[in-house]
């Protein structure tokens, strides 16, 4: 039988079950945000699933992984698609299972809530927050559109990592269920060292059908936008705020000018082309502490505060400014600009960032995200890239790897470039647990597919769907 054949066989099988039929919604449910990079746009816009099934319930996953796994049907699991190295797409076709029906609240209770994958950030802080005044520690800028199950598998931290560190750190996710992909599908229970896993490894492993995540007080955050003049001074306000542990803070993103000025139209009529910005989320019982540290710092100015200002029209969420949402304000505005993604390590983050901005600004333009890691603050950086060739992209990502500021490259559609450039051998031996026939998310992790391979260029997965 050909892959087409299976493929028909695995759908007319489970045809009981909600399957989309439209080819448009079919296209729809195969693409994520993988756009923003020129590079995967290149290779992988043709890409589209055959079928589209949405299950409502764990036995339905199973049901579904179960007769797939019997075709010899590959199976790419999706949330909303809001992830932007195209790990949600299908590279070899077969089946998209869409876990959007999978939106249950479990169980909330102090510091913890039991969800299943497919809620909405959103829904998720909305119904903790009603229930006991509680909210997720950490979230993505796509909060209004983001699931959490895609959050897990895709994401590696975001919203509220200034305080808490980053998904995979130690207590950031507590509990997650896992269904794997074999004759006969095993439901497990990851605790601890096993978490890493299935977190962050785009579906290749293992189906996430319930989460269980630490929680923290909600607060009315009082968002902010700080100026400077000099973007150093803005980086280290940053950090030295961060710093401050009697004040608490949801996020702290640097934006090099003209950022502010050239990307932001809401908040371009109250900054210059020089003005750099700081955008933050303070804890309303915090706020006096920072304006104290504020009126210490005659270098930086505050120019819109949420709960206290006159603009004339709000900027909206200072968080949807941030993390990834910064690149798709300025794609909005230049088409041409694309972004990587840094990690400034501490002790020299500050040196590696004045570096690079030194070498290279204004063709790349600093985007840095307050992080803690270990108890230390350092930077992430989802730095504006203006995109001219892909060896001039290449030329920019072996700099920065030489300065010693690792890459994680999101020109890459694979775990392994998308990381550390490594294998993950937690990940590559659940695997062949779970997914014996590597039919989960096929493509998308080399160690599987070419045990040998050099990371001298771009891997090209050999059963990528052909463009026609």
């Amino acid at each position: 039988m050909t892959m087409k054949d299976n493929v028909a066989a695995a759908k007319a099988a489970l045809s009981h079950l909600d399957i989309e039929e439209k080819d448009v919604a079919i296209k729809a449910a195969s693409r994520d945000f993988f756009w923003y990079s020129p590079v995967l746009k290149a290779r992988l816009d043709h890409v589209t699933a055959d079928f589209v099934v949405r299950p409502r319930s764990e036995a339905e996953v199973i049901e579904i992984l179960k007769t797939c796994f019997a075709h010899d049907c590959p199976v790419t699991t999706r949330g909303a698609g809001t992830g932007n190295y195209g790990q949600a797409m299908p590279l070899e076709g077969g089946c998209v299972m869409h876990l959007r029906h999978m939106d249950k609240v479990k169980e909330i209770h102090p510091g913890r809530v039991i969800t299943e994958p497919g809620v909405l950030l959103k829904d998720l802080d909305a119904a903790t927050k009603k229930h006991s005044g509680q909210e997720l520690r950490m979230f993505s800028s796509t909060w209004a559109t983001a699931t959490i199950g895609g959050f897990i598998a895709g994401g590696s931290g975001g919203v509220g990592s200034c305080t808490w560190g980053s998904l995979r750190d130690l207590g950031n996710i507590i509990r997650l269920r896992v269904v794997t992909m074999e004759a006969e599908p095993r439901i497990l229970e990851f605790r601890g060292d096993e978490l890493a896993r299935v977190s962050h490894a785009y579906g290749t492993n293992g189906i996430i059908t319930e989460l269980e995540m630490p929680l923290a007080p909600a607060y009315d955050w009082t968002e902010m936008f700080v100026a400077t003049d000099d973007f150093m001074d803005a980086v280290r306000f940053a950090e030295d705020l961060a710093n401050q542990d009697g004040i608490l803070m949801k996020l702290g993103t640097v934006f090099e000018a003209p950022i502010a000025h050239e990307y932001f139209q809401r908040v371009k009529p109250y900054v210059q082309p020089g003005t750099n910005m700081i955008g933050l989320m303070i804890a309303p019982h915090s706020m006096d502490g920072f304006l104290t540290f504020l009126g210490r710092r005659p270098e930086a100015r505050l120019i819109y505060r949420s709960d206290d200002n006159d603009w004339e029209r709000g900027p909206g969420p200072v968080f949807e400014y941030g993390w990834n949402h910064t690149t798709l304000r300025a794609l909005k505005v230049d088409p041409s600009i694309t972004y990587l993604q840094v990690r400034y390590g501490f002790p020299n983050h500050k040196a590696l960032i004045e570096k690079m901005q030194a070498k290279f600004s204004p063709e790349i333009l600093q985007h840095l995200e307050v992080l803690r890691e270990s108890g230390k603050v350092m930077f992430a950086g989802l730095t504006l890239v203006k995109f001219t060739t892909e060896e001039r992209l290449d030329e920019i990502i072996r700099a920065h790897e030489e300065a010693g500021a690792m890459i994680f490259n999101p020109h890459r559609y694979t775990l392994e470039e998308g990381g550390r450039q490594t294998v993950d051998d937690r990940q590559l031996r659940f695997k062949r647990e779970a997914d014996p026939k590597g039919l989960l998310n096929p493509g998308k992790m080399i160690s599987w597919d070419d045990p040998d391979w050099s990371y001298d260029r771009m891997y090209a997965y050999p059963k990528l769907q052909p463009a026609e």
